[in-house]
């Protein structure tokens, strides 16, 4: 359920789509979409300083 939740958060076709929510809610989904996307990216960078070591 969860990762069906993080799939679904970034999958290309659905992250400028319009939900039919409340203003509140829609800003929020928008902001766990963006720190789903920092953290991965932050996890990559990590990751590929690791290795570079």
């Amino acid at each position: 359920m969860f990762l069906k939740k993080i799939l679904y958060y970034l999958d290309p076709r659905n992250l400028f789509k319009r939900e039919k929510v409340d203003l509140n809610l829609r800003f929020m989904h928008g902001i766990n979409k963006i720190s789903i996307l920092m953290f991965l990216i932050c996890l990559i960078v990590l990751i590929v300083r690791w290795i570079a070591r």
